[in-house]
């Protein structure tokens, strides 16, 4: 009786509590206290790393680390597909660097920018320079609220 009960509860709801495995595919990710960028931090997950998923709010997972920690890590750190690391015949990393990442934005590689700054096509100045600034979480949950944008107080 008990198992046609269970069977009948889960027709009706459609899902089960199971617990769902997924990669980490970012160099690093902070997991949060809170669905939110300015949620304070309490585990780290690197590269590679598996983490039991639950729900999904507003594109933030809620996860559980290989440490036994519990919190919120944005959806695009995360893939469904396992994560392998494989070595060629050279050294390799699991990221990339600030500056690859700032030419990438830029949509070039270093050769291609280095040309157009000798050529004095383009000028990165201001590009460069934003990559120097670090915003304080606190001046970002400001900003949000100043403008009454969503994850400013209420």
């Amino acid at each position: 009786m008990k198992i046609k009960y269970f069977l009948a509860l889960f027709v009706l709801t459609g899902s089960i509590a199971l617990a769902a495995s997924m990669s980490v595919q970012v160099q690093q990710s902070k997991v949060r206290v809170t669905p939110s960028q300015l949620g304070s931090a309490v585990d780290t997950i690197k590269y590679g790393d598996v983490v039991n998923v639950g729900e999904l709010r507003n594109g933030w997972y809620e996860v559980t680390t290989i440490n036994g920690k519990k919190g919120w890590v944005h959806e695009s750190a995360l893939s469904k597909k396992p994560v392998k690391m494989s070595a060629g015949t050279a050294n390799t990393t699991t990221g990339v660097s600030s500056d690859e990442v700032a030419l990438a934005g830029k949509g070039f590689n270093e050769q291609v920018e280095n040309k157009l700054k000798a050529d004095g096509t383009l000028d990165y100045t201001w590009v460069d320079r934003m990559k120097t600034y670090n915003v304080d979480p606190d001046q970002i949950l400001a900003f949000r609220t100043q403008g009454h944008l969503e994850g400013g107080a209420k």
